[in-house]
């Protein structure tokens, strides 16, 4: 937030402004030269985690321990309802596209994760769904409105745009019930050989990155 070529105003200095990162999981996928591969969810679950770093690493540890049940039937702090066993949300995915006989050789794929607890499974999901089914690029594929349902509470969380105003109306006579967008999920995603998964090459470009525009941290970079 600071510009070089203006001092700032101290009175508008604050705590907190805006962009930054968050306190809490992260994710990135890295792909190299070779087609290799990793996506990465880094765990911490809320607020610094445990807020101890295990010696010598810079590794924090997270406070997962919310993910096992406290008291049966009682929300933990995404609104998750658990029996006796642990849940987890972790989704890092890799899904791999076999060569066509137009590309011999060519290997396509997409990876890509999420911060954003219970909302990890379907950010994840829907932007899969997106590349896969919908043949969007890596952008247009994080870029798309999105929805959250988590069984309980029995409510269906909407992005602006993600249903039309008819679907909506259509959807709310059979008994779903709406409401706002949770706090936004940041996907990273990459695909690899070309645009799109179904896409040609281009050139000699190999890897196609993106990075979610609902927080205004992070970027797709390349070398």
């Amino acid at each position: 937030m600071i510009d070089p070529k203006q001092a700032a105003v101290s009175k508008d200095i604050k705590p907190g402004i805006e962009p930054h990162e968050g306190s809490n999981t992260t994710h990135y996928s890295i792909a190299d030269k070779d087609g290799n591969a990793v996506s990465v969810t880094y765990t911490l679950n809320d607020w610094f985690g445990a807020r101890v770093m295990a010696a010598k690493t810079g590794v924090l540890l997270n406070d997962e321990m919310d993910d096992f049940t406290a008291k049966i039937g009682v929300p933990n702090l995404y609104g998750l309802v658990q029996a006796k066993r642990t849940r987890s949300r972790r989704q890092a995915s890799a899904v791999l596209h076999e060569p066509d006989h137009r590309h011999q050789g060519r290997q396509a794929g997409d990876r890509g994760g999420t911060p954003g607890g219970s909302r990890i499974i379907t950010a994840v999901l829907q932007t899969m769904i997106n590349a896969i089914d919908y043949d969007m690029n890596a952008q247009e594929a994080a870029d798309m409105p999105r929805f959250h349902q988590q069984w309980l509470p029995d409510l269906t969380n909407l992005e602006n745009y993600a249903l039309s105003p008819d679907t909506r109306k259509i959807l709310e006579g059979k008994g779903h019930k709406f409401g706002p967008p949770q706090p936004a999920n940041h996907l990273a995603v990459i695909i690899i050989g070309a645009p799109s998964l179904t896409g040609k090459p281009v050139g000699n470009n190999r890897f196609y990155g993106a990075n979610d525009p609902r927080r205004n941290t992070g970027l797709a970079a390349g070398y």
